[in-house]
């Protein structure tokens, strides 16, 4: 099993949006691809409480794939890459850890 990580730092506002509503934009989309892309066994989306501390990401993607192979083809698939684009768009940092378990 594979577990796919990643966190992003958003900007105060892009695509005429704030930090907040993009996140929820984001949340929205990525939780979409559960029904959408047979790959992904387990999706869960976070959003930075916003009282935390400001040096923190806003967002967390905590993904579960049976192999590699799988997390590729996610990675590939078209429906994530149009939620990456936008997330591209919108973001000012991305880190990401793939762990087998």
């Amino acid at each position: 099993m594979i577990k796919h990580i990643v966190l992003f730092k958003l900007a105060e506002e892009a695509e005429g949006n704030s930090k907040a509503a993009n996140a929820v934009i984001i949340k929205q989309r990525l939780e979409a691809l559960k029904d959408l892309i047979p790959e992904i066994l387990k999706m869960e989306v976070s959003i930075n409480h916003a009282d935390a501390p400001a040096g923190n990401y806003d967002i967390m993607l905590d993904s579960e794939f049976r192999n590699l192979d799988d997390l590729h083809t996610y990675i590939s698939h078209p429906e994530h890459q149009k939620v990456g684009a936008f997330i591209g768009k919108v973001r000012i940092g991305r880190a990401a850890i793939d762990c087998e378990f």
